[in-house]
């Protein structure tokens, strides 16, 4: 049995970024769980910011971005960025995180993150609360220790973190690769009819062995 609640983004789980903004001379650090993907081709992501930021201005003046992940490590600090305005506080000392340089971007990239993603704003949104900022993907750095004999990251490595409404959970448990489903005939069913297999990969237990006598 379902209860119905009001309307409200219940979309979980997201991930918890610190967004850096501005360039060299002048930077903030913003967290943002408002974003993700919008195209694959041309790579496309969004943010999307309340007005009233610090940082909103820095982007709207420059128009370019940087997604940097956030790791268990780093969450603290992610928090904390999200917490305080940048109209008070250096953020990046305050963290003691480093301010690197980005390979396109103006903006700054934190060397301390495993994964950075470096964008350019080519439109802007005005949604109601926040203002969506559409991006396009121009570089990705990554940790070369993430990435796996074939070049690919290895996100299981990487001990990111996700946002579930106020709440921080870790990720990086590997269930299964895009596709696998219909290549394991046991889990083709998932619903609660006399059809459905309960032998999924992910609860299954190989039998014990018998012990020989």
């Amino acid at each position: 049995m379902k209860i119905q609640l009001k309307g409200a983004n219940m979309l979980a789980p997201l991930p918890v970024v610190m967004v850096s903004t501005g360039d060299a001379e002048r930077s903030n650090i913003i967290t943002v769980a408002w974003t993700g993907i919008i195209c694959s081709d041309p790579p496309r992501v969004y943010i999307s910011v309340r007005r009233n930021r610090y940082s909103y201005a820095m982007l709207q003046e420059k128009g370019e971005f940087v997604i940097n992940f956030t790791t268990d490590k780093l969450l603290a600090c992610c928090d904390w960025c999200g917490v305080r305005s940048g109209r008070d506080v250096d953020k990046f000392a305050e963290m003691d995180l480093t301010k690197g340089r980005a390979n396109v971007v103006s903006a700054p990239l934190i060397e301390e993150s495993p994964v950075c993603i470096e964008c350019k704003v080519f439109d802007v949104l005005n949604l109601g609360s926040h203002d969506m900022f559409l991006a396009d993907v121009v570089a990705v750095d990554v940790e070369e220790s993430l990435l796996d004999d074939n070049g690919a990251i290895d996100y299981s490595r990487a001990g990111l973190v996700n946002y579930q409404h106020g709440e921080y959970y870790a990720t990086g448990r590997h269930l299964g690769r895009f596709g696998f489903a219909v290549q394991k005939k046991y889990i083709a069913r998932c619903g609660k009819g006399k059809n459905a297999n309960t032998d999924s990969p992910l609860t299954k237990r190989k039998p014990r062995k018998k012990n020989k006598k």
